[in-house]
C-alpha cells in the first residue's frame, strides 16, 4: 500500500478503554457515534492487544516500539531511557513536528521523549518522588482498590476536566492550522497525538450523561469465576483489592459511571474531529485511535487492568485513511500494539524505529495475500501491586490459543475460537499437551523471569535515591496540567 503525499497524522490515545465498550465493536447499549463513524470510514481491529496491561509500561512501549523487557520498563515507577529513540523521534527525522496534547505517563526529566512541542501535561508529577495528586473527594478510587467501586456513581472526576482542557487545546491548534492553510502559510503535513485520561477510574461520571446508563446497564456476563478455575494469583488479587464480594448495587454503579465515562471521551473526540472538517485538513489524513489497554469491569469478578484476560488485554485499535485505506473493513488478524508504531512509520514514510519489535499491517489492510505470524505478547511484572516476591507473568496470543505464565504458579491456557469467555483453563488437558508447551517455549524465548526480578530489584534501589533526591531539593515540573481537588466530587 503506498500513497503519493505523505500524510497528516492524528493519533487519538485514551486510558483504560475495553474495546467491548463500544459501539462499533458490539455494544448495543454504549453511545459512541463518533468512533463508530470513524470506524465506518476505515478499519477496525477485532483482536489488538496491549504490550502490558497497564498504563506506563504501556505506554513506553508504544512509543518505542519495543517490549516492556526490552525497554525495562516494567511498572508505573520506572523512568524511560532518554536515549531511546521513540515514535516521535522517527517522526520527526520525517520531516513532522511532532505535537503532544494530553497524557503520556512518562516519569523522569524527559518529558517530551521526541515531541518537538507539548502544550498540556500529565496530572502526575514530573519526577519519582515530586508533590502528590490531591484528588479531594475521590481519593484513592484511581487505583485498584475496593473504594474505587464504593466511590462510584454521578458526579465529576478531575480527569474529565483534563481531557476537556486536551480538547480545546486540540481544537486550538487544528483552528490554528485552518488559518495557516487559508492563507497559503501551511508548509506540509502535521503530526498531532492527542492523550486522553478516559474512561481511567474514578468511576465517576457527570449526572447527566451517568443517568443514560445507570437504568439500563447490566451485570457482567461472567460475575464470578467458576469453580475450581481461580487462579492462586487471581485469587490473592481479589482479596488484596477488597473485591472478593461486591453488592450489586457498586457493581451497577461503577459499570454505569464507566459508560457513560466512555460516551463523554467519544463526545470530545468528535470535537476534535469536527475541528479537523471544519478547517479542511481531512485532506490526506491518517487518523488512529487507540488505548493503552482496557477494564475487567468485574467480568470474571474482576476490576481495574493488571490481567490477561481479553477485557483487559485487548485495546480497540481504529485506523481511518480515506482514499487509501478502504471503508467500512475489520481485519481480525493478531496485531500487538508495537505493529502499530511499525505501521503508522511505514504509512508516512518515516523510518523504522531502530530494535523495535513490531511489523507494519498495511499489507493486511490493503488486502494483500501477506504472511502474518498472528501472534502478541503482553507482560505484567511488578513489585508494586503484587504479592511478597513479586510477580513476573506473561501472556502468548498466537491464532486460537492463549497462554498466561505465571513464575512458579501453574498457567492458564485458552481456546478462544471454542472459548471466547475464557472459561474453560485448558492448560492440564493431555490432549493440550502440544500447543502449551509449544506456546510455552515462544513464551520464554527471550524472556527470563529470573534476571527480570534482579533487574527490577536493581531499579528499586535506584528509584528510592531518585524519590529522595526529589522530595528534599522539589525540583520543578516541566509539564504538568494542575488537577485540583475540587475538580473530583460525588452527587450521591
Amino acid at each position: 500500500m503506498k500513497h503519493g503525499e505523505p500524510p497528516s497524522l492524528l493519533y487519538i490515545h485514551s486510558d483504560q478503554h475495553s474495546p467491548f465498550v463500544t459501539g462499533c465493536y458490539g455494544d448495543p447499549l454504549v453511545q459512541t457515534p463518533h468512533l463508530d463513524r470513524l470506524a465506518s470510514t476505515g478499519v477496525l481491529f477485532g483482536n489488538a492487544y496491549c504490550t502490558s496491561p497497564i498504563c506506563v509500561p504501556s505506554r513506553m512501549s508504544m512509543l518505542t516500539g519495543r517490549h516492556p523487557h526490552e525497554n525495562e520498563v516494567w511498572t508505573n515507577q520506572h523512568i524511560l531511557d532518554a536515549s531511546i529513540p521513540t515514535h516521535a523521534h522517527a517522526m520527526g527525522a520525517a520531516g513532522y513536528r511532532p505535537t503532544l496534547i494530553g497524557r503520556m505517563h512518562a516519569l523522569g526529566p524527559d518529558q517530551l521523549h521526541g515531541y518537538a512541542e507539548r502544550l498540556v501535561g500529565d496530572h502526575g508529577p514530573n519526577h519519582l518522588g515530586g508533590s502528590a495528586v490531591d484528588r479531594g473527594e475521590l481519593s484513592g478510587t484511581a487505583g485498584p482498590d475496593r473504594v474505587s467501586l464504593v466511590k462510584s456513581g454521578a458526579g465529576q472526576s478531575a480527569y474529565q476536566v483534563h481531557d476537556e482542557y486536551v480538547t480545546a487545546a486540540a481544537v486550538d491548534y487544528l483552528d490554528r492550522l485552518g488559518i495557516e492553510k487559508r492563507s497559503g502559510q501551511l508548509r506540509g503535513p502535521f503530526c498531532l497525538t492527542a492523550g486522553f485520561m478516559l474512561p481511567h477510574p474514578p468511576y465517576v461520571a457527570r449526572r447527566e450523561t451517568y443517568d443514560l446508563y445507570r437504568s439500563q446497564i447490566t451485570m457482567p456476563e461472567k460475575p464470578e469465576p467458576l469453580p475450581g478455575e481461580l487462579h492462586p494469583h487471581l485469587q490473592w488479587w481479589r482479596q488484596h483489592t477488597g473485591i472478593t464480594e461486591v453488592p450489586a448495587e457498586e457493581v451497577l454503579r461503577a459499570r454505569a459511571a464507566y459508560w457513560a465515562l466512555v460516551t463523554e471521551m467519544d463526545r470530545l473526540i468528535g470535537q476534535i474531529l469536527s475541528a479537523v472538517h471544519d478547517n479542511d485538513l481531512a485532506d490526506n489524513l491518517l487518523i488512529l485511535y487507540t488505548s493503552d489497554h482496557g477494564d475487567m469491569l468485574g467480568e470474571h469478578g474482576l476490576w481495574w487492568k493488571h490481567t490477561f484476560y481479553e477485557e483487559s488485554a485487548k485495546v480497540p485499535l481504529i485506523l481511518a485513511w480515506p482514499g487509501v485505506i478502504p471503508a467500512g473493513g475489520r481485519c481480525d488478524r493478531i496485531v500487538s500494539a508495537l505493529d502499530v508504531t511499525a505501521t503508522v512509520l511505514d504509512a508516512v514514510g518515516a523510518p523504522a524505529l531502530p530494535n523495535a519489535s513490531g511489523q507494519s499491517f498495511l499489507p493486511l489492510i490493503s488486502g494483500e495475500d501477506a504472511e502474518w505470524p498472528d501472534r502478541a505478547f503482553s507482560e505484567y511484572c511488578s513489585d508494586e501491586f503484587a504479592p511478597p516476591g513479586g510477580c513476573y507473568q506473561r501472556m502468548i496470543r498466537q491464532g486460537d490459543w492463549k497462554l498466561v505464565y505465571y513464575h512458579g504458579q501453574a498457567p492458564q491456557l485458552y481456546d478462544l475460537s471454542d472459548d471466547p469467555g475464557e472459561r474453560r483453563n485448558r492448560a492440564s488437558d493431555r490432549e493440550c499437551r502440544d500447543v502449551r508447551d509449544e506456546l510455552m517455549d515462544l513464551l520464554l524465548d527471550g524472556w527470563d523471569p529470573d534476571e527480570i526480578a534482579l533487574k527490577m530489584a536493581a531499579k528499586r534501589a535506584d528509584n528510592g535515591a531518585l524519590r529522595a533526591w526529589a522530595r528534599s531539593t522539589c525540583p520543578p515540573d516541566q509539564f504538568r496540567w494542575p488537577l485540583k481537588p475540587e475538580m473530583n466530587y460525588l452527587d450521591e
